[in-house]
């Protein structure tokens, strides 16, 4: 079972999170996402138990606990969709960054003239 645990302090380490799932059962992953700018860890980590009533007792467990002076949130990771959504278009018609995507006016070209 795929578990989600938000937020977690920044300085929290994948040995610290096995060892408070390790109470409910074996562990079998930890993976502590990390922004991919600046390296820093998201506040935010996913752990993999081998079974469902090992899991649902860690979320039962974990969540709400505090850990470095944080309350954890923990709960069953929801499956990643294809369309995350987000992306910055707004829900508007996709087109190109700079310059438009195409769009009225004759001419044929990108750019108007004045």
């Amino acid at each position: 079972m795929k578990i989600y645990v938000g937020n977690l302090s920044f300085d929290v380490t994948e040995e610290e999170l096995r060892g408070e799932f390790a109470a409910f059962g074996e562990v079998e992953s930890v993976a502590i996402p990390t922004d991919r700018y600046s390296g820093r860890p998201r506040g935010f980590a996913f752990i993999e138990m081998p079974t469902v009533s090992e899991g649902q007792a860690a979320i039962n467990g974990l969540n709400g606990k505090t850990l470095k002076e944080r309350t954890l949130n923990v709960s069953a990771a929801r499956p990643r969709t294809e369309d995350r959504g987000g992306g910055g278009s707004y829900g508007g018609r996709r087109g190109g960054g700079f310059g438009g995507g195409g769009g009225g006016g004759g001419g044929g070209g990108r750019f108007r003239r004045y």
